[in-house]
């Protein structure tokens, strides 16, 4: 999925499911990083990627909160 698409979709969620996407991707990101301690792991990529994801979810959370639209 491309970059934008993601963001469009996350920006429609709600804000519970916002929330429960944010615990996903920090479960997927301890899991991970536990895959990489144990030598498990191949791509590394994933945990970038997983920080990524909870900033930007973080973000898109607080822009709804504070009334600020479309990133703007």
């Amino acid at each position: 999925m491309k970059q934008v698409e993601q963001i469009k979709k996350m920006r429609s969620m709600k804000d519970s499911e916002i929330v429960s996407e944010i615990r996903a991707q920090k479960k997927e990101l301890s899991l991970n990083a536990l895959k990489v301690g144990a030598g498990k792991l191949d791509n590394y990529s994933k945990i970038q990627e997983s920080k990524k994801n909870i900033a930007r979810l973080n973000t898109i959370l607080n822009e709804k909160r504070y009334g600020v639209e479309d990133g703007k």
